[in-house]
């Protein structure tokens, strides 16, 4: 299976939210290089953590991503 890059964070609690948001709306994700290894600070890691899905989930997972979200009520 083929993964595809739809999101790239700058730290794994961010790629974390995102890969949930993806789980919660029936997508695959799998979050890469959210492992401790070299960081520049702040958690920040070079070349970010990926969220990724499968590739015949990612064009409907990064239109998902990019939509607007709505107000909660």
């Amino acid at each position: 299976m083929k993964l595809v890059t739809v999101f790239t964070a700058f730290n794994p609690a961010e790629a974390e939210v995102i890969s949930s948001r993806l789980e919660a709306s029936d997508f695959h994700p799998v979050v890469q290089h959210d492992t401790p290894s070299t960081t520049l600070g702040f958690g920040t890691k070079v070349g970010g953590v990926l969220v990724q899905v499968p590739e015949d989930e990612a064009a409907d997972a990064k239109e998902f991503l990019n939509a607007p979200s709505e107000p909660a009520e």
